[in-house]
């Protein structure tokens, strides 16, 4: 009887033997290779390859549809004209001046817009970037409608693409059910759907920093290939918003895991694979600094950078950081004028306490309201199972701790202004949420697909009235003016409707105006005084206070609301009062 002879002690199933390299190959820590269905569960998508192409088109369009009816309807938010008249700043003048505190990639997205408005820029303007939007939609003989849209549309482009990063990273973990689930709930979401229609720098920041991290991921595999993306991609959020700064330290992290695991299996010294990884982040960090130096190279190659407005100083260990930072002057200016914003006494309304500074569980409990029901039970669902399910462990750390160490960052931050400094968490867990679909329990995909179903009601039912969307446990978005303020709510962005609704049902009426906002009342035909201006009892006939502007109110002002009778509300964020 012949005996077997025993396998070396250095195989390993999955392993391939020779001297060049030796690799192990396993279907979920292998980035790029599909999962295979769960034992006993058909696939269900081989023999219907057209359906997944199909739903992900119904899924975008609808997002798409969204989106243009809300920017079409809505008038300047706060921010925006900001951002369009730095970026026709750019455009016309070539020159950095303004707006220091955000670098100029966002803008620069923004511009392609702008670009095809082609609006009458004033070159010889030279008051505060405030000033500055307000001239160039108001004073400048530009239509605000038309300028306002086509400012928009690059972020809504911009904000449908990341759903297909959302799709791909999600199918990669979880297959192509899982890249679904992971897109519906992307492409539902209310605060996405709400700031990827404006011409702000929150979803593209987040966006921008999703596609580095799904990168980070496919470099597990193909490190010559995915590294640098990676890094032009973080280099892309930082270059767009500077907060995204607090997640570099964790990209170059998972930029080395993903170095290391890429030669793990190889033939060589643990040092050298050690080095391997260690130059695989710095290939990100490099690749990241080319490109926020590009950014303003772009708007001025020469970099004369002349601000405008006061440049504070800033001191100690933060004073240390912005100097030894290797960015441009322009860069380390903003992040001075950033620390000095920190550092003022914000006032902050929730729950309908209205308190200066900042709560350390503000943005907990605003995401709490003004997320849909079934995406909150998604995404704890995702945090648990991405951890604790062996095939979805590895990726974990690319999923889990970049958002919650930006999470943890804008917790500690001074402006308790709305979830859209969190925009990213939609983002990262619904791809986290994408590996419910590979628990093995009967009634897992009859409960997924209800919640999803819950979740695209929730959704639907509140368009276009996005930025006031909160959940059906507090309300709807008709009560979140009770609970919360600024963009949670009301961002100036019903002027519009104010205007339509005067007209229609209030015409010849005596209008007292408390408008929060950017935008210019007189131009959308809303005439109102100030209540302020002249004694309480003068103050008869309409009284129109933006919901933000009530939430803050005191004396005076708090005074005669107390004293009026809301009779109608607009858009879940102007309430009119009868006096």
């Amino acid at each position: 009887m012949r005996r077997r002879s025993p396998a070396p002690a250095t195989a390993r199933p999955g392993v391939t033997a020779g001297r060049k390299m030796a690799r192990v190959t396993h279907p979920v820590l292998d980035p790029v290779t599909p999962l295979r269905a769960p034992a006993g569960r058909s696939p269900g998508w081989s023999g219907r390859r057209w359906l997944v192409p199909l739903l992900m088109v119904l899924l975008l369009a609808q997002m798409a549809v969204a989106m243009v009816t809300t920017a079409v309807q809505q008038t300047p938010t706060i921010d925006e004209p900001v951002y369009v008249a730095t970026a026709a700043e750019y455009l016309h003048e070539h020159r950095l001046r303004h707006n220091p505190e955000h670098p100029p990639l966002g803008k620069l997205v923004i511009a392609t817009g702008v670009a095809l408005a082609d609006p009458h820029v004033d070159a010889s303007f030279t008051g505060d970037q405030s000033r500055l939007g307000q001239h160039l939609l108001y004073e400048s003989g530009n239509d605000p409608w038309r300028l306002m849209l086509w400012a928009r549309l690059p972020v809504i482009a911009l904000t449908l693409l990341f759903g297909l990063v959302v799709f791909a990273f999600a199918r990669e973990l979880a297959g192509a059910a899982g890249g679904l689930l992971a897109l519906a709930l992307y492409t539902f979401s209310p605060d996405v759907i709400a700031h990827g229609s404006l011409a702000t720098l929150d979803v593209p920041a987040a966006g921008f920093l999703l596609t580095s991290v799904w990168l980070l991921w496919r470099a597990r595999r193909r490190p010559r290939r995915y590294l640098p993306l990676a890094g032009a991609a973080l280099g892309a959020a930082v270059a767009t918003k500077m907060n995204m700064l607090a997640a570099v330290p964790v990209l170059l992290a998972l930029a080395g895991v993903s170095g290391w695991y890429a030669h793990a299996d190889r033939l060589g010294s643990r040092r050298r694979t050690l080095l391997r990884a260690a130059a695989g982040a710095g290939v990100v960090a490099l690749a990241a600094l080319a490109v926020v130096w590009a950014s303003y190279l772009v708007v001025d190659p020469r970099l004369r950078w002349t601000p405008e407005q006061h440049v504070p100083t800033v001191r100690g260990l933060r004073g240390l950081l912005v100097q030894l930072l290797p960015f441009p002057e322009a860069y380390r200016d903003g992040m001075r004028v950033q620390f000095h914003l920190e550092n003022q006494p914000w006032q902050g309304f929730l729950f309908g306490r209205l308190y200066t500074g900042s709560l350390w569980y503000y943005l907990p409990a605003a995401l709490l309201v003004k997320t849909p029901l079934g995406m909150l039970a998604l995404w704890t669902a995702g945090a648990v199972v991405v951890p604790a399910v062996r095939r979805l462990r590895p990726s974990a750390p690319y999923l889990l701790v970049p958002s919650a160490v930006l999470l943890a960052v804008a917790m500690e931050g001074a402006r308790d202004f709305g979830t859209r400094y969190v925009v990213f968490l939609p983002m990262f867990l619904a791809v986290a949420a994408s590996g419910v679909v590979l628990v093995r329990w009967r009634w897992a995909p009859l409960v997924t697909g209800a919640l999803v179903l819950f979740v695209a009601v929730s959704s639907l039912r509140t368009c276009p009235y996005y930025l006031p969307y909160s959940n059906e446990a507090f309300g709807g978005p008709a009560t979140t003016r009770l609970r919360l303020h600024d963009s949670n709510v009301d961002w100036g962005q019903d002027l519009g409707r104010l205007a339509d609704r005067l007209r229609e049902r209030y015409r010849g009426e005596r209008i007292w105006l408390v408008y929060k906002g950017s935008g210019l009342p007189s131009f959308y035909g809303v005439d109102g005084d100030d209540p302020l201006d002249v004694p309480e009892p003068a103050v008869r006939g309409l009284l129109v206070v933006s919901d933000s502007a009530a939430a803050k109110a005191t004396g005076r002002l708090a005074e005669l609301i107390d004293s009026s009778r809301p009779i109608d509300e607009v858009g879940h964020s102007i309430t009119i009062y009868r006096r």
